[in-house]
């Protein structure tokens, strides 16, 4: 593993060399794991976005993002409408087992079941459908994470906890990195919310079985 996320045992003789990132939006693997993605080149990532499929400027900036990040990755049609209602487990759960290419990974990253800002409910949905399917071993890993950050309830940006289980701050080269991959790849401009957000330190919270 390179030096700028150090993880207890994850380097270049760990076990940890599957990762599936199952996610609400393209961006969302970016913003809250990027720098992770980034520092960990040797590990193969697979990104499962949950929505925006045919959203065609969305999807090229994805598919763009995932080379960016040097990951592998699909995409849903989960529906994201400003409305946001909310939908059933079973529709968020039989899309992720569909999307997946395997059910068995080293460790599944996903969102925290508070999600990461008050509030989007595709987060929160998101999160309880992996967590479900993971109990349930319906999808399998030794380790889950899920990302780790709070805005005050919209006191501020998103910020890493730092009490959570894993916190690091990045160098300035891994955070540059990624970014470029929020206003360049998908095309934020500096004065937007995910450009302003986007975190100069990344947190998790791990869950073993």
């Amino acid at each position: 593993m390179n030096p700028e996320i150090q993880v207890d045992g994850w380097d270049k003789n760990s076990s940890i060399k599957t990762v599936a990132v199952i996610v609400a939006h393209p961006d969302d693997e970016t913003l809250w794991a990027g720098g992770l993605i980034l520092s960990n080149p040797s590990t193969k990532w697979f990104i499962v976005c949950l929505s925006r499929k045919s959203d065609k400027e969305r999807a090229t900036r994805f598919y763009q993002a995932l080379k960016d990040l040097g990951s592998d990755g699909i995409m849903g049609d989960l529906d994201d409408g400003p409305t946001q209602k909310p939908l059933g487990n079973n529709v968020v759960e039989e899309l992720i087992l569909e999307l997946l290419p395997s059910r068995h990974y080293d460790l599944i990253i996903t969102h925290n079941p508070a999600g990461e800002y008050t509030r989007h409910l595709r987060h929160e949905e998101t999160s309880n459908a992996v967590m479900r399917l993971w109990n349930s071993n319906q999808i399998i890993s030794r380790e889950l994470w899920t990302f780790a950050y709070e805005d005050g309830n919209k006191a501020y940006y998103p910020r890493p906890i730092q009490s959570a289980t894993l916190y690091q701050k990045l160098t300035k080269q891994i955070w540059f990195r990624k970014y470029q991959v929020i206003t360049e790849t998908y095309g934020f401009e500096p004065n937007s919310w995910e450009a302003r957000t986007t975190p100069q330190a990344e947190a998790f919270q791990q869950l073993f079985r």
